[in-house]
């Protein structure tokens, strides 16, 4: 797929994402993407609607670009979805083997759509070996980022041109729905 082909849907982590982040850098590189903003800052439930309020509202099928609480957000969107959600690329998620800002603990079921995880050994919010789990649980494919704490600005990756890249590969193999 083509980035003229989906929307790409842009979930920040609960800090939401500074100029600096990659996801806001991302978020003004890539045409067709945008923001989640959620509807109730510190509400799981309603932050998960927000996500899925804007897949269901889309006019292409869906990207989502997560990142630390943001992927809480949008897996719990999953069973409040309309439309289609084409793949997920999952950066930094927190580890929620106990419930965190009003999020339950993940499912463990397989997800409806390809996706990637991609985690830290060293994030200070999410246990490598959790995201290892869960990205098996979920049949992700699983991106090992070494010792490069929350994957985000404050850990040295503003631009973060090699998760570009691959979330350019994994766009470039997602199937045309």
């Amino acid at each position: 797929m083509r980035v003229s082909e989906v929307d790409i849907l842009i979930v920040p982590g609960a800090d939401g994402a500074s100029e600096q982040h990659w996801q806001s850098r991302w978020e003004a590189k890539l045409p067709t993407a945008s923001r989640v903003v959620p509807a109730g800052a510190g509400d799981a439930e309603a932050w998960s609607r927000s996500v899925a309020d804007a897949v269901n509202a889309a006019t292409r099928p869906s990207v989502i670009v997560a990142h630390a609480l943001g992927v809480a957000a949008a897996v719990g969107a999953i069973p409040q979805l309309t439309k289609p959600v084409v793949g997920a690329f999952f950066v930094a998620p927190v580890d929620l083997s106990e419930p965190r800002a009003g999020f339950p603990a993940y499912s463990n079921d397989p997800l409806p759509f390809p996706s990637i995880v991609v985690a830290s050994r060293n994030d200070p919010a999410g246990a490598f070996e959790a995201a290892e789990d869960i990205a098996a649980s979920w049949g992700s494919l699983f991106i090992d980022a070494g010792e490069s704490g929350g994957i985000d600005h404050q850990s040295g990756h503003g631009p973060w041109p090699e998760g570009l890249l691959t979330f350019g590969k994994f766009l470039s193999r997602l199937p045309a729905s």
